[in-house]
């Protein structure tokens, strides 16, 4: 068998109703399309509601499950409630959350302003917070027992990193929040666990941004002892594992899957300090262009 096959028998999560945050593309939607496969009703979430449809219509067609998409900006906690409401509606009750929805700025901190730092916090820290209460409040009231929160964070949660410093605050605190909770909710028969991923490329824009030698110095794989990223069903096997009911004995963990990257290098965006000031001005103007066409 290879590393890219599907690891899990088909009926493993027969009869879980997951909700996948900042399900619409990426990781996310690799993960929700696994979860379907192995017999899940899936929930999926993102601000995007044109491209969560689209995204819904095109895994139900895949894996011939059942996808709901709900628009939810995760930082404002009513309409995380409104998922909730919705998703109790249409399939009686939710065994898994996943907390995927995230923001990042690979910036300089001194150029980010302090609504830029926010946003990244508010998204990635106060949106897992506002998910995570809203559902452990549910479940809790309505004695739901075998409940799973799964939260995604990085490397760079306990190692800090340059270039990324809301972001790595926030999954600091996310980490924090997933050990914590594992403790002290247990007694109501829920789990919290994490992953932190390696590079997984999806679509990004360092090919285009870095021309000739920097290129290939800020080739990710190069960075790790396996020399190469990670493919997307690799994750997916873990995460599904996690939600699974295999996995009833781990709780408070978080499982690194980044091919001994953060153990080469901490730090994953350090390497940056090499890139000059007007390349920074050229990925900040790209990432206004792409903010303005979501």
């Amino acid at each position: 068998m290879k590393h890219t096959e599907k690891m899990l028998r088909d009926d493993a999560l027969k009869g879980k109703t997951i909700v996948v945050t900042g399900g619409g593309s990426g990781l996310g939607k690799a993960m929700s399309r696994y979860f379907l496969e192995l017999g899940a009703k899936v929930t999926i979430t993102s601000r995007n509601f044109d491209k969560l449809k689209n995204t819904a219509k095109e895994l139900e067609a895949e894996t011939g499950g059942i996808c709901l998409p709900i628009q939810c900006d995760v930082r404002h906690y009513d309409q995380v409630e409104q998922v909730l409401a919705e998703v109790l509606k249409s399939f009686g009750e939710v065994d898994v959350l996943l907390n995927n929805a995230a923001g990042n700025f690979i910036s300089p901190t001194e150029r980010l302003s302090a609504n830029a730092f926010d946003t990244i916090i508010d998204i990635v820290l106060k949106g897992t917070k506002n998910c995570t209460l809203a559902f452990g409040k549910h479940w809790i009231k309505s004695k739901q027992e075998n409940t799973k929160v799964l939260n995604i964070v990085t490397t760079y949660a306990w190692t800090g990193s340059g270039y990324v410093v809301p972001s790595a605050a926030a999954k600091a605190g996310v980490l924090a929040m997933t050990r914590s909770l594992a403790v002290e909710w247990a007694k109501y028969g829920m789990q919290f666990n994490a992953i932190a991923p390696g590079p997984f490329p999806t679509k990004g824009a360092w090919d285009r941004l870095l021309p000739g030698d920097l290129k290939e110095k800020f080739d990710m794989s190069k960075k790790v002892p396996l020399n190469r990223v990670g493919e997307h069903q690799e994750l997916a096997n873990l995460a599904a594992y996690l939600v699974s009911d295999f996995s009833s004995y781990i709780n408070g963990e978080v499982i690194t899957i980044d091919g001994g990257e953060w153990l080469k290098g901490a730090g994953e965006f350090n390497l940056l300090e090499d890139i000059p000031q007007e390349m920074w001005d050229q990925l900040e103007a790209m990432i206004r262009a792409t903010k303005k066409n979501k």
